[in-house]
């Protein structure tokens, strides 16, 4: 009896060993056969199954455990938690370059390019929501992805153009806060460069207590420069009905009509906001379910539209209000102050015409807008130079503002007061420059990528930003030779100098376009694109498999 009891003990023994192996192959000799040894094996097979089997449950308990307490959350509680980067990107369209076209526009056209603005929002809003959702169902922002998708020369020039896009985007931040302080505080210009470039420092460390604080930053320049923009609106009282007109009924009129419409389209999408779009959203915690995904990128639409609404407004008061004031003689007593309107000039236009209280809030919306690009760009900078090197935070952080702030102070420095209005129109020109080497790869992204899941993007979403997306780059490359080639026959220069500079440039303007066409028509490799995240359980694994897809999608 003992013999027997301490048999059934070693029996239990060896099925307790084969269960708690898991995936290791059980071996034994059982008597003098190999038949035993086969029949553990199958038995060992069986608990490893048993084991896959109990631990898919618990995932998917505890998945749905986490829809139910996301599901016991409140609306408007999940709504906030996902608030910020809408209004952190939006800052871009209210930079110094916008503020100094919109009042160009208005001092020239009055209200009629309104619709331009209306439009236009609506192209950006379609491209940030694309940056979104690739963040979101990537778990990697716009530079991370070229990482991984390029070859070696392609991204490393990818990452230098886009770092001199951001640092062309900062310049105009650095001259409106230089311009502002000069305003508000009689302070001189390479003083105020100055005070800019530490005052950026010091609101970038603000970072080190998380992202949230950053874009709460966000939020409060931009409600202070919509206060102060709207009371500049009040003082002068636009009519309504014509401002209204002018944002629903297109109409080109005039000589420089379509040159400053496009002027004012072209400032509107920027190639950091991408990648700084793209990187905030993946700091949101996402539920890795479908309800999860959908939930979250319907959040950040909402929040992102009321920014662009928000952005929108104000863009419409900048014109409105040089709008009125130019279009009324009686005001202005000197009709040549509206002609080349420039941010220095608005405010003594101002301060002639309504006092110098009127004059120092707009310097203080200038401020705010000067200094809120200078965070947002080198913020984004620190994105993309992490992205692109993968480097780590700690060092990205001390080196990357560096890269971006200090090249632009230096240039403002000696381009001066006098040169700012050509320093922010050649920014301008770098940006459109620049940008369809970062809004090619979202796109093809977008399109090739995210489709591959069950998250994907609309199809006529993607193909509207094509059209469009095409018709920018197509207009900014026109212009950009148009340009050139004036510049060429009207030059004073000798002709062998002409013709040095035409053997050099159209050569790189050759360069430039086969780069575009290599970047829209590369097939997107999508294995190894898409980390774990982008599946939220066995069970689509499995019909991804069934249909043929497992071997496009990078599962990891």
């Amino acid at each position: 009896m003992e013999e027997e009891e301490a048999g059934r003990r070693m029996e239990r023994g060896d099925e307790q060993l084969r269960r708690t192996t898991g995936s290791r192959r059980v071996t034994a000799i059982v008597g003098a056969s190999g038949g035993g040894e086969i029949e553990i094996q199958m038995e060992a097979a069986t608990a490893v199954g048993s084991g896959a089997s109990a631990a898919a449950a618990s995932t998917s308990s505890g998945q749905e455990g986490s829809e139910e307490g996301l599901q016991q959350t409140p609306t408007w509680k999940r709504f906030l938690a996902h608030a910020g980067p809408g209004f952190l990107i939006s800052l871009a369209y209210l930079d110094p370059s916008n503020v100094q076209t919109d009042l160009q526009a208005g001092s020239i056209h009055k209200y009629e390019l309104l619709w331009v603005l209306f439009f236009g929002f609506f192209f950006v809003l379609v491209i940030q929501s694309l940056a979104v959702k690739l963040g979101i169902i990537t778990g990697r922002n716009l530079a991370e992805m070229c990482m991984y998708e390029y070859p070696k020369y392609v991204k490393y020039g990818l990452w230098l153009l886009i770092e001199v896009g951001v640092i062309a985007a900062t310049i105009p931040g650095v001259l409106g806060t230089a311009l502002a302080y000069n305003i508000l505080l009689n302070i001189p210009f390479l003083a105020g460069v100055l005070i800019c470039g530490a005052s950026t420092f010091l609101l970038l460390a603000l970072q080190t207590f998380g992202v949230r604080k950053m874009e709460l930053i966000g939020v409060i320049f931009m409600l202070l420069i919509t206060v102060c923009f709207f009371v500049e609106l009040s003082s002068v009282n636009p009519p309504m009905g014509e401002v209204i007109e002018g944002l629903f009924v297109p109409r080109l009129q005039g000589v420089y009509a379509m040159s400053d419409a496009i002027a004012l389209f072209s400032v509107l999408i920027v190639p950091h906001n991408l990648f700084l779009h793209s990187s905030l959203v993946v700091s949101r915690k996402i539920s890795p379910s479908p309800k999860g995904f959908k939930d979250t990128s319907m959040f950040f639409l909402i929040e992102t539209a009321f920014a662009m609404l928000l952005v929108l407004l104000v863009n419409v008061a900048i014109v409105s209000t040089t709008g009125t004031i130019c279009a009324n003689t009686q005001l202005v007593d000197n009709i040549n102050a509206c002609s080349g309107l420039t941010l220095n000039s608005t405010s003594i236009l101002l301060k002639n015409m309504f006092g110098r209280s009127t004059s120092k809030i707009y310097g203080l919306a200038l401020l705010a807008s000067g200094q809120s690009n200078t965070v947002t760009t080198s913020y984004s900078g620190q994105y993309i130079m992490q992205g692109f090197s993968g480097m780590r935070k700690c060092i990205i952080f001390m080196i990357a503002p560096c890269f971006t702030i200090i090249p632009s102070l230096i240039i403002c420095s000696v381009g001066g007061t006098p040169y700012v209005r050509q320093l922010i129109n050649i920014s301008a020109i770098i940006l459109a420059f620049v940008l369809p080497f970062s809004l090619v790869p979202l796109l093809k992204f977008s399109s090739s990528c995210v489709v591959k899941v069950p998250y994907k993007n609309s199809n006529c979403i993607v193909q509207v930003a094509w059209i469009l997306s095409i018709v920018i780059m197509g207009i900014n490359i026109y212009f950009f030779c148009n340009s050139f080639i004036s510049w060429l026959v009207h030059s004073e220069l000798p002709r062998i100098v002409n013709a040095i500079i035409s053997t050099l440039v159209f050569p790189f303007m050759a360069a430039y376009i086969a780069a575009l066409i290599y970047l829209a028509f590369r097939k997107v490799n999508a294995a190894g694109l898409f980390p774990s995240v982008s599946v939220s359980s066995g069970t689509e694994v499995e019909a991804w498999r069934q249909d043929g897809n497992i071997d496009d999608i990078g599962v990891r």
